[in-house]
């Protein structure tokens, strides 16, 4: 059976979440980390984050995982491996990517997953951009056009930290992603806080993180946007590098978090925590910190980091 709260277990935050580690089973482990972590919400992986192999799972596990989501009224996300790139002029690449992302959804309709969360991909070479939208429409609209038929988990494309020929770091850059799969409505938004720094977004200055999402929804449309990916970064805006820090502890700031979690595109919103962490404590810390700052941002005072 799932783990049950109890009154040493951290309150949920409802629809504050966090990755979590399912190494050994995905109810076994991932459920007493979802209560450690007090989470309101929860992302996985189901298949190795840097590899091809695509494991089945285990029936029993899926479906104590789903009834125990179900139970906590959670949420719950698949984030593809990170080799994926729809992008790739290496063809074995595309490949790969199109069956695993097709793994994902399988896997997220047995466990109940709202989407699958993949990274927007790079072109790699110069010259390629046009032929990478084009096998990105090829692969992705079977996809998207069997999930909605299905009412099944949405794909979400997470923009990346930039550099390397992206085809989407920068949130304007969904503009042609988006045209690339005729704005097709089962294809959603991940947003990700570090990746939109490192691509050179501001959301540290008075007003950035506003700034960003009011361009995010002008872009992609109301309602597309599905999830956030909450993490600070270790290093300066514009960086290109992808490296996550605890919420506050990074270049990116808190009030910045603040200005996130008070944007009306990301009310109902579920938020997930990526940070570095080497157990639940540190997701359950960062969960905490993100309850406050929208309690916060829920006031009439301004939130800054002076002030915090």
């Amino acid at each position: 059976m799932p783990a049950v709260l109890t009154d040493a277990t951290p309150a949920r935050a409802k629809l504050l979440g966090a990755h979590a580690s399912v190494g050994g089973g995905l109810a076994l482990k991932g459920l007493p980390y979802v209560d450690g972590a007090g989470a309101g919400a929860v992302q996985v992986y189901v298949s190795n984050s840097r590899g091809w192999a695509l494991p089945d799972g285990d029936p029993e596990q899926d479906e104590l995982f789903l009834a125990g989501c179900t139970e906590r009224a959670i949420p719950s996300y698949i984030h593809a491996s990170l080799l994926v790139n729809l992008g790739s002029p290496t063809e074995e690449t595309v490949t790969r990517s199109a069956e695993t992302l097709a793994h994902a959804l399988r896997r997220a309709t047995a466990i109940g997953a709202r989407g699958v969360v993949f990274h927007a991909g790079s072109a790699v070479t110069d010259g390629y951009a046009a032929t990478a939208l084009r096998q990105v429409r090829d692969v992705l609209l079977p996809l998207l056009d069997t999930s909605a038929a299905e009412d099944g988990p949405r794909l979400l494309v997470e923009p990346s930290a930039g550099g390397g020929r992206s085809l989407a770091s920068k949130v304007t850059d969904l503009a042609d992603y988006l045209d690339a799969v005729d704005g097709h409505p089962a294809l959603g938004v991940c947003f990700d806080t570090c990746h939109a720094w490192a691509a050179g977004h501001d959301l540290a200055a008075e007003g950035g993180m506003t700034e960003t999402l009011d361009a995010l929804v002008e872009t992609v449309g109301a309602g597309r946007l599905a999830l956030v990916h909450a993490n600070d970064s270790k290093d300066a805006c514009g960086s290109t590098r992808d490296r996550h820090e605890t919420i506050g502890a990074g270049t990116i700031g808190q009030a910045a978090f603040a200005e996130l979690l008070a944007h009306p595109a990301v009310a109902g919103v579920p938020v997930i925590v990526e940070t570095p962490t080497t157990g639940h404590a540190g997701h359950a810390a960062d969960i905490a910190t993100l309850a406050r700052l929208r309690a916060l941002s829920a006031t009439a005072e301004p939130v800054s980091d002076k002030s915090l």
